[in-house]
């Protein structure tokens, strides 16, 4: 199959120059956020909670904030991406390029991974001005930044394909994620929560990947590490497919 990397780059750097025209914006509100969430659950919680596996509840909780910014953030980037072209009309004009499905999709998804990863970089940076931040296994750690970022992207993607106005847009990211996020174990070990709700967070995926950064961080965690790696591709190919699907039938796009 031969790909056109002229449409591909187009779509890429229109969005990526979106991105730049509010950089300042885009890396302020991240970087605020995770400074307050140091400064209040950090030194006020860390206060209490000296130290989890031996690591201080600083740097503990540092994978749980970096998660909770790449799914937010993938998901924003890329739904809005793809929701504003519908929402004035300019879809019709990329849909009629001589562009594919794959090449459509392949650029909204990179423009929004790379925005992530570009925040999760500074969140990183921005962390180690509070804390000791030690990452036992480098490449992993990247692998699974690289992975949840284009796979979430790809999910914000297929949330911007279904909404028919904002409102539906920020239901999931609001309503969903960032709950899952919280009771996912971002702040805290699932050992601190009660038997019970340390049986119902099991059924929350987030968890699972949680871990798996945590694991690249610190050489711990609750679960196999394979297990997170595995629901994440899992997810990703489910996310393709869905994708693919819509954005072929023309669904909430074509009259």
């Amino acid at each position: 199959m031969k790909i056109n990397f002229y449409g591909l780059k187009a779509i890429y750097l229109h969005e990526m120059d979106r991105f730049r025209r509010t950089l300042g914006q885009s890396l302020l509100s991240p970087v605020i956020s995770t400074s307050l969430y140091f400064i209040v659950f950090g030194s006020v919680i860390g206060g209490y909670v000296q130290k989890i596996d031996g690591i201080s509840y600083g740097s503990y909780i540092v994978p749980g904030l970096l998660m909770l910014t790449l799914l937010t953030q993938s998901i924003s980037n890329t739904s809005f991406g793809i929701f504003f072209p519908k929402f004035n009309g300019t879809i019709y004009e990329i849909l009629a390029a001589p562009i594919s499905t794959f090449e459509i999709v392949l650029a909204f998804v990179s423009a929004g991974a790379t925005k992530t990863l570009i925040v999760g970089f500074v969140i990183f940076c921005t962390s180690l001005f509070f804390v000791d931040v030690q990452v036992q296994f480098p490449i992993l750690m990247i692998f699974l930044l690289v992975l949840v970022s284009f796979t979430f992207a790809l999910f914000g993607f297929l949330i911007g394909l279904i909404s028919k106005d904002f409102e539906q847009m920020s239901i999931v990211p609001s309503l969903v994620i960032t709950p899952m996020v919280f009771l996912g174990g971002s702040l805290y070990s699932l050992d601190m929560l009660p038997e019970f709700w340390q049986m119902i967070t099991y059924f929350n995926p987030v968890v699972y990947l949680i871990n798996g950064l945590r694991y690249s961080f610190y050489g711990i965690s609750d679960f196999n590490i394979w297990i997170s790696v595995g629901l994440m591709v899992l997810f990703f190919i489910i996310c393709v497919v869905a994708v693919s699907t819509l954005l072929k039938r023309g669904y909430n796009i074509k009259s």
